[in-house]
């Protein structure tokens, strides 16, 4: 019965995160994983009553996450999404206050993203220039100049709409994290292909996708990061080759070429500065391989 209890709890919770929160599928996926395994962590401890939940009792779920080895960057995230729930107790009044609020997540060095220049960028297209099937050309050029030229996540791809792009104002609605809409600002080069890949259809209307898959039905995740993979593998060593490598590689560029760090804040549709500040990392490290390369002195 006190089982069903935590159960109750967890359960009211993921309903907040989707219904109210308006969570992504993937940030669900992870946190309805991460609570469910603390929540057995409790159970094997009888530990059934959310005010049972101590200070010491989190200190041991840490101490037993690092003797199974998991990373810190996966007990940072379980930390995280632990602390979510117990915010979300004491707002409801199951507990009176929030024992992990004295318990800080790991430090985590965070990695640079990987991303690609821009000659391995233009080298797809002159790839995709030698390809017959002109139906499949311009697919995978208007998906090339959308995801790198727009900077999106592949999610944000498949979701737009013809209607969501103005030709005349050369721009993209595009409805991000959270269902927060944003406005992007899209190239001429990019708006020429996206109209060439239109045109191919027999008829269309604002509503329809923007992006179709062979099936003729919208575009998904899996199917982009396929085409993304086949032609990153062609013009690039680096290690993982998914449609967010353009995200990154975009970012990264329009750093390089002395864009304003809260226009790409705005752009990347980012909800905090400090998460686009990364790609100033990577700017920097880019200039000091140029420095170490070219410089006489280096």
């Amino acid at each position: 019965m006190a089982e069903s209890g935590i159960s109750k709890y967890t359960g009211d919770f993921f309903i907040e995160l989707e219904g109210v929160k308006r969570a992504s599928e993937h940030t669900l996926k992870a946190y309805y994983s991460d609570i469910n395994h603390f929540v057995k962590f409790l159970i094997n401890r009888e530990i059934f009553n959310p005010e049972r939940i101590t200070e010491k009792v989190i200190r041991l779920y840490v101490m037993n996450l690092s003797e199974k080895d998991y990373e810190k960057s996966s007990i940072s995230r379980k930390l995280s999404a632990i602390r979510s729930f117990l915010d979300f107790l004491v707002r409801n009044d199951i507990i009176s206050h929030n024992p992990i609020s004295k318990i800080s997540n790991p430090k985590v060095k965070r990695k640079l993203p990987e991303t690609i220049n821009l000659d391995s960028f233009l080298e797809i297209f002159r790839l995709l220039d030698k390809e017959e099937n002109k139906e499949k050309k311009n697919l995978v050029k208007a998906l090339f100049e959308v995801l790198y030229g727009c900077a999106l996540r592949v999610s944000e791809l498949c979701n737009l709409n013809i209607g969501s792009i103005d030709f005349s104002n050369k721009t993209v609605r595009v409805l991000g994290k959270g269902n927060k809409e944003r406005i992007v600002p899209i190239g001429t080069k990019s708006i020429d292909i996206l109209k060439e890949y239109i045109n191919m259809r027999n008829d269309y209307s604002n509503a329809q996708p923007l992006f179709l898959a062979p099936s003729g039905e919208r575009i998904y995740p899996r199917y982009v990061h396929k085409i993304v993979n086949k032609y990153l593998s062609e013009v690039s060593d680096i290690i993982k080759k998914s449609p967010h490598i353009l995200r990154h590689s975009a970012a990264t560029h329009m750093l390089d070429n002395g864009a304003d760090l809260i226009a790409v804040k705005e752009i990347l549709g980012h909800e905090n500065l400090s998460t686009t500040q990364i790609y100033t990392h990577v700017s920097i490290e880019r200039l000091k391989k140029s420095y170490k390369k070219a410089h006489p002195k280096s």
